[in-house]
């Protein structure tokens, strides 16, 4: 097994996509009123579906998932937390340095954590 797929419940499909297809670069490959999908490199896909849609029911409010994206090196975490800061992102952790590496955190329109990291940067 070889998991690929991670689907995010959010409050608005369109408003999510938009955030993040700005954030990506990218647009999504799918998009309806409830459900929008995206395909990244190597074949990840992220999908944000509707909570209010969702089958079985989901018992959700918002947030409570963190994707986590790798980066090479300090630098880089430092040069994506300005260019996330100047998008007006809600940061729920300014970059540090922590035990498996140096990180931030920034938040989605529905409260789910992204979290930017250089691996064992110590």
């Amino acid at each position: 097994m070889n998991p690929n797929f991670v689907i995010l419940y959010v409050d608005n499909p369109p408003k999510s996509a938009a955030f993040y297809q700005d954030l990506l670069g990218r647009a999504p490959v799918e998009t309806s009123p409830t459900f929008a999908l995206f395909v990244l490199d190597a074949g990840f896909k992220l999908g944000l579906w509707s909570r209010h849609t969702v089958e079985p029911v989901a018992r959700v409010t918002g947030g409570g998932n963190e994707l986590c994206i790798a980066v090479d090196g300090n630098q880089r975490v430092d040069e994506l937390f300005a260019d996330w800061g100047a998008r007006k992102l809600t940061v729920a952790q300014a970059p540090e340095e922590m035990d498996f590496g140096y990180t931030f955190v920034v938040l989605d329109p529905d409260q789910h954590r992204l979290r930017v990291f250089a691996p064992g940067s110590r």
